[in-house]
């Protein structure tokens, strides 16, 4: 069965690619969730200008989180933990305890938009990212220090 997804669906396709998937995929799961519409020709159409709107929007939001990263420069921020005479860190600080630490009076980070590569399980200063959007990242200071 023919189908045209509305969304990128993760080993299927990206918004707005036809694919022919089995008819119990597609009547059970793509199509009642929004994620495919039968494809005809009026379902084309329709997709067309969803993903017109689509493009619209995103280039808002990524003007927007251009903008904020321009604002924001270099973060930094310090997380006061406890640790053993060994500089190792009771438990570990997560992208929680970052976003938390980052955010200021008019700026709100999402734990979802810090991207750690490794548990920060030590103290010291680490580099971690801060995804604004799809394209536009911004680099923040997480200085980790031991509570006195």
């Amino acid at each position: 069965m023919e189908v045209i997804l509305m969304e990128s669906v993760d080993n299927l396709g990206e918004m707005g690619a036809t694919v022919t998937v089995a008819r119990g995929f597609a009547r059970n799961y793509l199509i009642p969730k929004g994620l495919a519409v039968l494809a005809t020709d009026g379902h084309r159409k329709l997709v067309a200008e969803h993903m017109k709107l689509s493009a619209k929007r995103d280039d808002l939001r990524k003007a927007g989180a251009e903008e904020l990263a321009a604002k924001l420069g270099e973060l930094s921020c310090t997380i006061t933990v406890e640790a053993d005479e060994e500089d190792k860190l009771f438990g570990s600080v997560s992208a929680r305890d970052i976003a938390a630490s980052l955010e200021s009076d008019h700026t709100t980070i999402e734990h979802q938009q810090i991207v750690i590569e490794d548990a920060i399980k030590q103290l010291g200063v680490y580099s971690v990212g801060v995804k604004l959007h799809s394209e536009v990242e911004v680099t923040a200071k997480v200085w980790v220090v031991k509570a006195e």
